[in-house]
């Protein structure tokens, strides 16, 4: 299976990520291009080589206008002097143009003393004269109208939506009536959109992302003061790993957090696999730790692996609601189910119900078997598991294509015909299933 891994030891935001995952495409500069021509305005991507603590890696140089958008740094303790005219300058640069006497929340992603090129996103109640704010509305519509795959935008559009949410959550409103400054906004788009173009160039089948470092501490803001994780990316961490790590400031953004929640299908420490590529995203300032987001491209291998090992004994639910209940384990990520009788106190018959699952979807799987079962507590245990590689491919039988599931050892190798491949063709061709199964072992030996 495709895998990609992604290391956040220094958290994460959309240009890192964009660096290290452009090492991955088998031509980076054709992917620098597609960005450069997709018609953000005043947009110019650049690779860049850049070190960190002796590592060479890629920063992505992302212009609007002619100017990479950096927030000037308030450093930590700064006097209430130097933090007064910090803000001044920043508010002097929102000039409304008009007087009204209602109050407005801004909400920034910004560039601290964590070293991440940072989307300077604003978003407002309401529109005001002298420079233009953006809805979340319109920021899709700028989305749709890219020279970019319909995928990619679709993508972008996700991971946008996520972000309108939290910020709505974190200010107390609904998405809908959040604007974007206009400069940040075109500067996240590109970083979101660079991601989402990579993710789709590469096509992994399987992101595993690490436990993520927020940093910590307060961060200056021209409003204020905000704790790290700042709420809007206190709100994308629900059900991420995440800890503060040693580094004091912001090192994950909104934008990192809402692209790694996206793509993400488990979380976890790096799996067995067997690594074709590696590609290393650099921020801009330097730290004692190698500032830096990693990535991983390469295949499953065979390999010992921990799981988790969860069950629920049942003694007052339907044998309908139990399947069911198994059912949606299956469907939300489990790797296997099953039922097991037992017999409960007193007497009672009952059933006890269990799944497998990776560590990063342990939290995931145990609030699924709560909700969809009578249960009031769930029991688990970590366990060690080998797995054989494996790969799907797909064999021509007299009644059509047929997947097939092969897994190898040392000195042997398995197959097996996918189930619901062969039970279609069986239903169109008016044949037993065990004619279809039989064609495909024939094709697969």
């Amino acid at each position: 299976m495709r895998t990609l891994y992604i290391e956040c030891n220094m958290g994460a935001a959309g240009d890192m990520l964009t660096g290290a995952l452009s090492e991955l495409l088998p031509d980076p500069e054709a992917f620098v291009a597609m960005m450069n021509a997709a018609g953000v305005p005043g947009l110019r991507v650049e690779r860049v080589a850049k070190s960190t603590c002796g590592i060479l890696g890629t920063h992505m140089r992302v212009e609007i206008g002619g100017a990479e958008e950096l927030c000037p740094d308030l450093p930590e303790g700064a006097p209430e002097s130097e933090a007064r005219e910090f803000r001044q300058e920043i508010e002097h640069e929102h000039e409304h143009g008009h007087d009204h006497d209602h109050e407005h929340e801004h909400v920034h992603e910004h560039e601290h003393d964590h070293g991440h090129t940072h989307d300077h996103e604003h978003a407002h109640g309401h529109d005001h004269g002298g420079h233009h704010h953006a809805s979340l509305a319109e920021v899709c519509a700028q989305i749709d109208g890219l020279k970019l795959p319909e995928e990619v935008r679709a993508e972008a559009k996700a991971v946008y939506g996520l972000l309108a949410e939290a910020e709505a959550h974190a200010h107390g409103c609904d998405a809908e009536s959040l604007h974007f400054h206009e400069v940040g906004m075109l500067d996240a788009i590109a970083d979101v959109c660079a991601v989402c173009l990579a993710m789709r160039i590469l096509a992994p089948e399987r992101v595993v992302v690490s436990p993520v470092h927020t940093g910590f501490g307060q961060v200056r803001c021209a409003h204020g003061v905000l704790p790290v994780p700042t709420p809007a990316t206190a709100y994308l961490l629900r059900n991420m790993p995440a800890s503060a790590g040693s580094v004091r400031g912001e090192l994950l953004t909104p934008t990192g957090a809402a692209l790694l929640k996206h793509f993400a299908t488990e979380f976890g420490w790096m799996p067995a696999m067997r690594v074709e590529r590696t590609g290393v995203g650099v921020g801009t300032k330097e730290f004692p730790a190698a500032n830096c987001v990693r990535a991983f491209l390469g295949e499953d291998g065979a390999g010992d692996e921990d799981v988790y090992e969860l069950c629920c004994n049942l003694d007052d639910m339907t044998g309908e609601a139990v399947a069911f209940a198994a059912e949606e384990l299956m469907n939300v990520g489990a790797l296997d189910v099953w039922l097991t009788p037992i017999q409960m106190k007193k007497g009672r018959p009952g059933v006890e119900l269990s799944c497998l699952c990776k560590p990063g979807d342990r939290a995931r799987m145990e609030e699924a078997m709560l909700r969809h079962t009578a249960s009031i507590g769930v029991r688990g245990q970590r366990l060690e598991r080998r797995t054989l590689p494996r790969e799907k491919g797909s064999v021509e039988t007299p009644y059509g294509a047929v997947g097939v599931k092969i897994s190898r050892g040392a000195d042997f190798t398995r197959a097996k015909a996918e189930y619901e491949d062969a039970a279609r063709a069986a239903r169109a061709a008016g044949v037993p299933l065990s004619d279809v199964l039989r064609a495909a072992e024939r094709e697969i030996h």
